[in-house]
């Protein structure tokens, strides 16, 4: 089956999983996917994954979840850019996500990383999604 839009499954598996109170879910391995796990272990909303490869099947990456007091610390994660909209912005227009308690993950000329990061270093780009 083709997936149109790879980093909105592998939002809607973790969205899913925590739902049902699971410590890990799987999804396909790909470099997007990869640099936005990357910015979520950086930022402390997942505990971390790994790349598993199983007998003659494609890479996948095993996402460990994480949990505060029985609940998932990830509150909400939004798609923002879909493959039918992009959304782009620059630095001086990007909005903080609820008063500065969550990030925006943007994809920039230098990489994939939060909104934090992308003032420091001055560049905009397109905004993947929201999380809090």
């Amino acid at each position: 089956m083709a997936i149109n839009d790879p980093v909105g499954d592998m939002l809607t598996r973790i969205r899913n999983a925590q739902m049902r109170g699971q410590s890990k879910v799987g999804t396909p391995a790909s470099k997007l996917r990869k640099c936005v796990l990357d910015v979520l272990v950086g930022e402390g909303y997942i505990r971390g994954y790994t790349e598993v490869t199983l007998a003659q099947s494609k890479p996948e990456f095993e996402i460990e979840l994480k949990y505060f007091d029985g609940k998932p610390v990830i509150r909400e994660i939004r798609r923002v850019s879909t493959p039918g909209r992009r959304v782009y912005s620059s630095i001086k227009d990007l909005k903080p996500v609820r008063n500065g308690l969550g990030i925006s993950i943007l994809s920039t000329p230098k990489g994939v990383m939060s909104d934090a990061v992308a003032r420091e270093q001055n560049v905009g780009g397109e905004i993947l999604c929201h999380v809090f």
